[in-house]
């Protein structure tokens, strides 16, 4: 086995932990906001979240963590879409939030 061999070997298997702990992440962010939108009176929209930004920062204990923004729509009242938004740190949720919107 070659050095360039295990390094295409290292890309690969690091690729595919990536993936997988990204899927982990994306759908506990979405049960959260699941549970975030039974609870505001809303209907999450598409049965997805999208991530929209990416970042290193540090934590409270002066840690770098992964910052993440995830972004999903809702509706309150089944007409218009709304755009609501989650705030990770690490594998913490910090902030989650909805745009203004309409009372059904």
């Amino acid at each position: 086995m070659t050095l360039g061999t295990l390094f295409w070997l290292f890309v690969a298997g690091f690729a595919a932990w990536y993936w997988w702990r990204a899927k982990a992440i994306k759908d506990s962010v979405l049960q959260a906001a699941h549970r975030y939108c039974k609870t505001m009176d809303v209907m999450l929209l598409d049965d997805a979240v999208f991530l929209r930004g990416l970042w290193f920062k540090r934590d409270e204990q002066g840690r770098i963590r992964v910052w993440r923004r995830f972004l999903f729509d809702f509706t309150s009242t089944g007409e218009e879409r709304y755009t609501g938004r989650i705030i990770m740190l690490g594998q913490r949720i910090q902030h989650m939030e909805l745009e203004p919107h309409r009372f059904s």
